[in-house]
């Protein structure tokens, strides 16, 4: 007989309670279907309080409503008005304890005393559920979603990361003025430390560098010559910043690059780099398209 997993059981229970009470029914073993019937019952229970307290966030200590509301769905039957009312409980407790607390961890981070608006949240879930009296379509309300999300994400995250953003800036001003380095349109400062006179590659092109990066208070945070080896990238495939230097780089330079934070890791964090950091590489472009 193929086990049927217990979470497609508990979907379905879910999704059509109605009344019965909260006692365990007693088991009457009378002939074979009734001993298989308690088995199959016993055996779909494997794993199901792991579930219970891990994906639905049911507090053991209520273990006697869990069973009344299981016995009240396994004894509904095919009520759809029931079958839909328990099924809004269901995603509605989805919401309060998965949802909201991964959209609030994404746009807030670590700081729990913030929180997007419930209110305003269902009225726009059930504007969208219903197909009534929405204030945008659910294809705008993608969109909106997305761009506020980042906005207020980032804004929130300049009020702890500020300062970061605030020293990148001073340092790139004073940096400008210094003998010898150049700066690009875009805003990356760059200084020869030796000239190359080969190819200059295309934001396409394939090229074996070597590199090392660090922050502006000199914290190595990566390095090619540390590994012993070079590496082989697309210049469109990694920081704007460093895309936009290599494309002014004859093959055979050493360049000491100076990048904006906006143009490197803006307010992402990645690894011992901080939102808004301001980075310094060298970088030294061995050969444009290497065989390989």
């Amino acid at each position: 007989m193929k086990k049927v997993m217990f979470v497609a059981v508990m979907a379905i229970a879910a999704a059509t309670l109605t009344g019965c009470g909260n006692s365990t029914p007693k088991a009457n073993l009378k002939s074979d279907v009734d001993t298989l019937s308690y088995a199959i019952g016993m055996a779909q229970t494997t794993g199901l309080k792991e579930y219970l307290v891990g994906s639905l966030g049911v507090d053991t200590a209520y273990m006697s409503d869990f069973i009344k509301g299981l016995n009240e769905g396994a004894n509904a039957g095919d009520n759809k008005k029931q079958a839909a009312y328990y099924a809004g409980i269901q995603i509605g407790q989805q919401i309060a304890n998965q949802m909201m607390k991964g959209i609030n961890h994404q746009i807030f981070g670590d700081d729990s005393t913030k929180t997007i608006s419930m209110k305003n949240f269902m009225a726009g879930f059930v504007s969208g559920t219903t197909g009534k009296g929405g204030l945008m379509t659910v294809d705008s309300a993608q969109v909106v979603a997305q761009t506020m999300m980042q906005a207020i994400k980032t804004r929130e995250m300049e009020k702890t990361y500020g300062p970061n953003k605030e020293a990148g800036e001073k340092f790139l001003a004073a940096n400008a003025k210094k003998e010898g380095v150049k700066t690009l349109p875009s805003g990356v400062q760059y200084k020869v430390i030796k000239e190359g006179t080969g190819a200059i590659p295309s934001d396409t092109s394939l090229v074996k560098v070597n590199y090392e990066g660090k922050t502006i208070d000199g914290n190595v945070f990566d390095s090619s010559y540390k590994r012993g080896e070079p590496i082989n990238l697309r210049c469109n495939q990694t920081i704007k910043g460093w895309t936009d230097a290599m494309v002014h780089m004859p093959a055979g330079s050493v360049w000491e690059v100076y990048i904006p934070q906006d143009l490197a890791y803006g307010e992402r964090e990645q690894g011992d780099i901080k939102p808004f950091s301001c980075l310094i590489f060298k970088i030294e472009l061995l050969e444009v398209n290497p065989k390989k």
